[in-house]
């Protein structure tokens, strides 16, 4: 199962493996990657009703990162480890389909 120290080895400059198996830790960590690296920087605040470096809105930070929310308001404020969490919590449910157009361009979907 994916972890957050995974995560945060890959967005530290640490080297995740790729895999092809949909389920993987390595595959979801570098489909995470690829989003943000599309979305925008970890504090983004854009005024487009988006938040984040991966471009979460509001219900979406509220149903998978309702603590993060709670307390530091918008994902441009939460630490880079929540946002990506709150993001592993989003695909495990959704998928890709929370990130439609930026999933696509990562070849995800």
């Amino acid at each position: 199962m994916l972890t957050i120290s995974v995560l945060c080895l890959a967005v530290s400059g640490g080297t995740v493996d790729t895999a092809p198996a949909a389920t993987s830790s390595s595959y979801i960590a570098n489909g995470l990657l690829c989003i943000h690296r599309y979305e925008g920087y970890w504090n983004s605040n854009t005024g487009n009703g988006y938040y984040g470096g991966l471009q979460m809105d509001i219900p979406f930070m509220q149903h998978y990162g309702y603590s993060y929310y709670r307390r530091w308001g918008t994902a441009d404020h939460w630490p880079v480890w929540a946002q990506l969490q709150a993001g592993l919590n989003g695909y495990l449910v959704q998928g890709w389909y929370a990130w439609p157009n930026t999933a696509r361009l990562c070849h995800l979907l």
